[in-house]
This record gives C-alpha cells, sequence and structure tokens, in this order.
C-alpha cells in the first residue's frame, strides 16, 4: 500500500519545502494552491477579520517507508523559526488503496519491488 502525504504550508515556505524534497529524492508532488483557516479562525486587521488565509498544499505519494523521513523534512522547512508560530500549516498521512495511469488505465504497482502491496 502506498501513502499519500498532504501538506498545507504557507506561501511563502512552498518553494523552500519543494526544494528540499527534491534535494531529499523526492520530486513528484502536486502544488495547489488553498485557502482556509486553523485553530486561529483567520487573522483580524483593524475592523476587517480574513476568515480565509491563503495557503499551498503539497500533496505526494511514497512508499510508507519513506514517511517519516519526508514528514521531518516538510516540517523542518515550512517552520517559521525555531519553535514555528500559527499558521504554519498542518500535515495529513493517508493511506493510497490504488492508483491508475490515465493514459494507459494500468493499475500502479508501484514498490511492490520492494514487498509492499498496491
Amino acid at each position: 500500500m502506498l501513502t499519500m502525504i498532504r501538506a498545507i504550508v504557507r506561501p511563502e515556505k512552498a518553494d523552500k519545502v519543494l526544494a528540499a524534497l527534491m534535494d531529499a529524492g523526492f520530486p513528484s508532488v502536486t502544488k495547489y494552491s488553498v485557502a482556509g483557516r486553523g485553530k486561529q479562525r483567520g487573522i483580524k486587521i483593524g475592523d476587517i477579520t480574513y476568515d480565509e488565509i491563503p495557503k499551498v498544499m503539497l500533496m505526494s505519494v511514497i512508499n510508507p517507508a519513506d514517511k517519516d523521513f519526508v514528514i521531518e523534512t516538510i516540517t523542518k522547512t515550512a517552520k517559521s523559526g525555531a519553535k514555528g508560530a500559527f499558521g504554519d500549516g498542518k500535515i495529513f498521512v493517508s493511506d493510497v488503496l490504488e492508483a491508475y495511469t490515465i493514459s494507459s488505465g494500468v493499475k500502479e504497482t508501484l514498490f511492490a519491488s520492494e514487498g509492499v502491496e498496491p
């Protein structure tokens, strides 16, 4: 089974995270522009409250054995300062049951050679 990592990060950190993943050997990433809010419920500037803050979602499907390394790479790169800050983002991890190549319709058997069932 494959593992999907979805990381929501600050827009100004996205390119650094992408570069870190590329340097670490994980070049396959899908990048989305998203908007939302976390526990901080948006941001208030003067009399205006912005409920939806711009963020970037990075999505990658990886070998489960690489999960901890990829999460650590994203966390270290996306964190603001040594301690981090509200709004730095969130990482979601889930199993991928199946994957298909659209052009051929073929079911992916990624990582099967490593003894991991797709």
